[in-house]
């Protein structure tokens, strides 16, 4: 590993003062040491600004910015911006990395030539203590290259997030990548279209980013306004036309799959809708659920069926009296058993594999 290769560490920052001390000293004391720390405070309004300046007095290696709040991919940008490593990782102020994170990715991204690697990760409590086992299992999935053309394990693996990956940044630059600002699953498009377009990817199973499962008083699947289910329509079109305009809607199938059911549930279990936004927000995203039969991409179950079929015709007054049924039963039951709906099994994603489409 050539120790004159530097790595920079973007990490977005806003309002997370309780967490951003752990999650600047998990990037300062890793075991590699040329790296640059680049803090984007993005409008703090406690003390968060502040103690990134305090650490940067102490440590030559971070550049604290201060702008304007404009969200997390305005923030991502602006440390694009002004990065100056090789090597571009993302860190979410409020988790952290292990401390041999940097120098396990780097040597991998080194070693292969990739364009970059993807690492393991494992989610913690809030007060930073370790869930049992890490998000990917370390039995089933090895060290292996991906491949777009692998719809099972390249597929599992290429996770939506940009924060367990290391990026080569002349491979960002080529592609001239930024994040899209203004609509949510800006990590999902970001990563989607990294990997439409690399050619060298690789997966350790090194367990090198924590993500910290905090604590709110309200869940996100609960309150999602209009406009998020606006921006998504958006987020989902932009990357759909990548995967389509690539000639890769196959591995999109997939990625299809997760989300029809995911979003279909968190428009059930949303209770900041009106009648009237609830049939704005369908009509909006009536081009989003018709894929399901360009793709032939069934749903997960008889009732979303039901309400999928009805969305694509045009009865959203149905279609929304039916979702009002499911929300109620849903209300009822555990989280485990409600978090587990909203995910094909693996029987599903078996019969997308077998059968490939073109559009």
């Amino acid at each position: 590993m050539i120790e004159n290769n530097k790595i920079s560490v973007i990490v977005p920052v806003y309002n997370v003062e309780n967490y951003l001390k752990d999650c600047i000293e998990s990037v300062i004391n890793q075991t590699y040491k040329n790296i640059e720390i680049i803090l984007v405070d993005d409008g703090s309004t406690d003390n968060s600004g502040r103690i990134c300046d305090e650490y940067a007095k102490n440590d030559k290696r971070i550049n604290v910015i201060h702008k304007k709040n404009g969200g997390l991919s305005s923030a991502r940008n602006t440390g694009l911006d002004v990065a100056s490593g090789d090597y571009i990782m993302f860190l979410d102020s409020d988790d952290l990395f292990l401390p041999s994170s940097c120098e396990l990715m780097l040597k991998e991204i080194e070693d292969k030539i990739a364009d970059y690697v993807i690492g393991n990760y494992q989610n913690c409590t809030e007060e930073g203590e370790l869930w049992d086992f890490p998000v990917f299992d370390i039995n089933k999935y090895k060290e292996f290259k991906l491949d777009i053309k692998d719809y099972k394990n390249s597929f599992f693996i290429m996770n939506s997030s940009a924060c367990n990956k290391i990026f080569r940044t002349s491979f960002l630059k080529k592609l001239n990548m930024r994040f899209v600002e203004g609509v949510p699953a800006e990590d999902a498009i970001f990563t989607t279209h990294c990997f439409i377009k690399s050619k060298n990817v690789y997966y350790i199973p090194d367990v090198m980013y924590l993500y910290r499962q905090r604590n709110v008083a309200s869940s996100i699947s609960t309150s999602c306004s209009a406009n998020y289910f606006f921006g998504i329509s958006k987020a989902y079109r932009i990357i759909y036309e990548n995967f389509k305009n690539n000639n890769e809607i196959n591995f999109y199938r997939c990625f299809y799959a997760k989300s029809m059911t995911y979003m279909l549930y968190k428009f059930i279990d949303s209770k900041l809708l009106s009648d009237e936004e609830r049939l704005e927000v369908l009509a909006d995203m009536r081009w989003f659920y018709k894929l399901s039969i360009d793709l032939s991409v069934p749903a997960c179950q008889e009732s979303l069926s039901v309400i999928i079929n009805k969305i694509i015709d045009g009865d959203y007054k149905d279609a929304i009296d039916i979702c009002r049924v499911v929300s109620d039963i849903r209300v009822k039951l555990p989280k485990e058993i409600k978090e587990n709906m909203s995910k094909p099994g693996p029987e599903m994603y078996d019969s997308l594999f077998e059968v490939e489409v073109s559009i």
